[in-house]
């Protein structure tokens, strides 16, 4: 059985497609950090598991997400994600097998509704489908990971990443990922100036998301 986890915060225009494309699962977990849009309300149409709280990062607040998860399979979403029927139809067959722990997905990702298969985008691979005893969230505010102990296997059908709807969206993101990300250098490095930690902190979202030379190209389309 599976059960699918995803962390919210004013998610109001993705989390809906997001959560109907999983409807099928065993179960669905959200995870919301204060929204004061309709997230929560949107994400109660489909689950009756809706918690609030507070936001301690990326990293902990998926693993407190995963902690609420009951069933042996885990699928973890972010709110601008979608699963197609293809994809669907593949995890249900993927976890039916004893010997994978995991399963990276390859990601397609989209900026105002254009795919982005070039440039490094495509395939993204990312660690989302494993086995709930075996995994485990690493602990970072920002760029946390899925640390999964077995053997790790791959799909094929992709999973549908909305990136960017509008230029508002991306500057919204740089501003939340360089923000964490100069907060994270700043506590780590006692040496380390907070201008110098606010400058650095910049690359955080790139990493994250625009680092490639697609995003450029994409940005001009």
């Amino acid at each position: 059985m599976l059960s699918v986890i995803v962390i919210t915060k004013n998610e109001a225009g993705h989390i809906g497609r997001c959560l109907a494309s999983v409807a099928w699962a065993d179960e669905i977990v959200v995870l919301d950090s204060g929204s004061n849009d309709d997230t929560v309300a949107i994400a109660r149409q489909f689950t009756d598991q809706v918690f609030v709280t507070d936001w301690p990062g990326f990293g902990p607040q998926k693993q407190r997400a995963l902690d609420k998860a009951s069933h042996d399979w885990v699928l973890s979403l972010d709110a601008d994600e979608e699963v197609g029927p293809a994809l669907a139809e593949e995890i249900q067959q993927a976890i039916r097998q004893n010997a994978i722990r995991g399963f990276e997905i390859p990601r397609l990702s989209s900026y105002c509704g254009r795919p982005i298969k070039h440039s490094g985008w495509w395939p993204d691979y990312v660690l989302r489908l494993f086995r709930r005893d075996a995994g485990r969230f690493s602990n970072e505010v920002v760029h946390e990971r899925v640390e999964v102990q077995g053997p790790i296997g791959r799909l094929n059908q992709p999973l549908l990443h909305e990136a960017f709807v509008d230029p508002e969206e991306v500057l919204h993101k740089i501003n939340s990922y360089s923000t964490l990300g100069a907060e994270k250098l700043f506590k780590a490095g006692a040496r380390a100036s907070l201008g110098k930690a606010i400058a650095k902190g910049l690359w955080t979202f790139s990493a994250a998301t625009c680092s490639r030379p697609a995003f450029s190209t994409a940005r001009k389309a």
